[in-house]
């Protein structure tokens, strides 16, 4: 005779019925994401664009399966509100700045790579803060370091120690924000 938990056999499968169903609950938002990115790859909304997105994106998350992305269930919108002017801030000015790089006479400009050590450990605002960075000219994620929480960048126009550090700090200030905007409370009260 088989052991079996304190539910027994119907309570276990009612419990897995309800982990699945809470599971394909967070799956929605992808679904509607990967629904959306269908209907404008096919530049059309209409029923059959938005049944054959459907079917797409079911058979897609059921083929390649990604592990759930674990999110904080909390939105600040200040924080939002100031990550989202200090990265069109700094989109504007950098690409001025690699811009007059470009047509600069003189030698090349010092690339570095810099290593920057985060200090969150979600892997949603470690790759949201890689994809900021990325979006800003003059600077792009070589590498993560995942278990570390640590970004390899490729900085352009580095020839001093003070650019780099103003880099870094850059870095930590953008995972900041996404921190108090998006990331957990008790990350958030360890940064403040």
């Amino acid at each position: 005779m088989s052991q079996r938990g304190p539910l027994g056999p119907l309570g276990e499968r009612r419990v897995e019925r309800r982990i699945e169903r809470r599971l394909r609950l967070h799956e929605l938002p992808l679904l509607i994401g990967l629904i959306l990115l269908w209907m404008m790859l096919w530049r059309e909304i209409s029923p059959m664009s938005f049944l054959s997105g459907l079917v797409l994106a079911i058979v897609m998350t059921r083929v390649f399966y990604l592990p759930p992305v674990e999110l904080a269930g909390r939105f600040n919108v200040w924080y939002a509100l100031r990550y989202l002017g200090f990265f069109f801030a700094q989109l504007t000015i950098a690409s001025f700045q690699v811009a007059w790089l470009a047509v600069k006479p003189g030698p090349p400009p010092v690339s570095s790579v810099i290593a920057v050590r985060l200090r969150t450990r979600s892997d949603f605002i470690i790759t949201v803060t890689g994809i900021t960075i990325s979006l800003i000219p003059g600077s792009l994620v070589a590498e993560v370091d995942r278990f570390g929480s640590t970004l390899y960048l490729h900085v352009l126009n580095t020839p001093t120690q003070k650019q780099l550090t103003q880099m870094r700090r850059d870095v930590l200030h953008i995972e900041r924000m996404l921190i108090l905007a998006i990331g957990s409370r008790p990350e958030a009260e360890a940064i403040r």
